[in-house]
């Protein structure tokens, strides 16, 4: 059949001007993508601007390797601001543990890359350490502790004595003998998740009249007395230190302090010990065994400046080879909760000069011993004085002819000084203290 020229040339007119229409969106779209790619050459210029701008403020040893966390502290930097809004939103990545810490940060894989998070992480009376969280990475690169008042670049206590925030991480996994204690400065975190780190056989923590401090993913253990030698505590101080007892952190007249995830044994005195007058402390997540004096909390029963102490202890295990002191405690406030009790040899808990003690939804087992069954001990104080401490066990599982002797108030005022968060059920207990100490963190996987 023949086709008339007319529909010919109304055919041809069509795609006319379709091939015009297309090649003017092919124009635009190039005008569009090179506008764009403007866009994206001054925002990489903006961007380089920036970073050489951030990198001529840092002092030339504050990160001793800074391409490797380049990448890290762009991402950090926007996850601060968004956290400044976002502060406390815990279970974000929720693991499903209970662990309130854990599943605030743990399920997330890229979790080295978002280290800061762990700082919006904390429960309890030291909820409010932030640590180096406001301030930029510090790689410590170096294990070695030569000379305590010159110390080296790179090494672990060069990073501690800085007077400006730092989150300190390690280059690789070490062990850390130091010399002399290691005197910490304020707002610093150390942070030893992806690496195995030990700090051991010698000197070990100091945390002296200083604020803002977290100690995450270590492991301390065979600390030992040392002293009547000088030591650096900042970069323009220096001085005389007389000896020290051989704990693996000593906390003195501090606040905002937060012990994360250790794994803590065999010291020389105490594990961790906080006195003269530190309060606003959460200490969570460890690992303890293998010692005697465990916990000191309060100085003496003479330093009533101790009566303003807080302290929350949570998601911890005792577990085995330890004796007493779970804590032992003065004076203060002190909140016992969700922590996993196997073992004892003395007793568990115990106090003198009228402390207030909130334990709460933690699980004890008692040792075969059938003397030693009795989770609390009044440290040479008669009953006539201790009846009316303020001790309460509230939801606590008790296992294997286990006891804990209460006195004082069933319901006191006191008590809302010692309590610091909402306790979980005790037979949750097993699942949130399940990974206690330092974690097997790797990167590019959940922790």
């Amino acid at each position: 059949m023949a086709v008339s020229k007319k529909w010919v040339f109304a055919s041809l007119a069509v795609l006319f001007v379709f091939l015009v229409g297309a090649m003017a969106t092919v124009r635009t779209d190039n005008a569009s993508s090179n506008v764009e790619t403007e866009k994206v050459q001054s925002s990489k210029n903006s961007t380089m601007a920036a970073r050489s701008e951030e990198a001529e403020l840092l002092n030339e040893h504050a990160v001793a390797d800074p391409e490797a966390v380049a990448t890290e502290v762009e991402t950090i930097i926007d996850m601060n601001i968004h956290n400044v809004t976002e502060r406390r939103k815990l279970g974000f990545f929720s693991c499903g543990t209970g662990n309130p810490i854990d599943d605030c940060w743990r399920c997330d894989s890229n979790w080295q890359k978002n280290r800061k998070r762990l700082a919006d992480c904390g429960i309890g009376f030291g909820r409010n350490a932030i640590g180096g969280r406001d301030g930029r990475f510090y790689v410590v690169t170096d294990p070695n502790d030569d000379d305590p008042v010159n110390p080296k670049p790179g090494t672990l206590r060069h990073a501690v004595i800085q007077d400006q925030p730092l989150w300190i991480v390690f280059k690789r996994d070490m062990v850390i003998t130091l010399k002399q204690e290691l005197i910490m400065n304020s707002f610093k975190t150390i942070d030893g998740r992806g690496v195995n780190v030990h700090i051991a056989n010698g000197a070990c923590i100091t945390i002296q009249f200083v604020t803002n401090v977290i100690i995450h993913g270590l492991h301390i253990h065979d600390c030992k007395p040392t002293g009547n030698a000088m030591v650096r505590s900042s970069p323009s101080h220096f001085g005389w230190r007389t000896m020290a007892d051989g704990d693996a952190i000593s906390i003195f007249g501090s606040s905002h302090i937060w012990v994360d995830h250790n794994s803590l044994s065999n010291c020389a005195d105490g594990l961790v010990d906080a006195i003269m007058g530190s309060t606003a402390i959460t200490i969570s997540n460890n690992h303890f065994t293998h010692h005697n004096e465990v916990m000191l909390l309060g100085h003496s029963d003479s330093y009533t400046r101790d009566k303003q102490m807080q302290v929350t202890i949570a998601y911890n295990h005792f577990g085995k080879g330890l004796i007493q002191r779970m804590p032992r405690c003065r004076h203060g406030y002190f909140h016992v909760v969700n922590n996993d009790y196997t073992h004892w040899e003395m007793y568990a808990i115990g106090g003198s000069a009228n402390p207030t003690i909130n334990s709460q939804g933690n699980r004890y087992a008692a040792p075969t011993n059938p003397f030693a069954k009795e989770v609390t001990k009044r440290v040479e104080t008669a009953e006539s004085q201790w009846k009316s401490w303020n001790w309460r066990s509230e939801g606590d599982l008790l296992l294997n002819g286990a006891y804990f002797t209460p006195s004082g108030a069933g319901a006191s005022a006191s008590y809302a000084r010692a309590s610091s968060l909402g306790a979980k059920a005790s037979s949750m207990v097993g699942a949130m203290t399940s990974n206690a100490g330092a974690l097997p963190c790797r990167k590019g996987r959940k922790c």
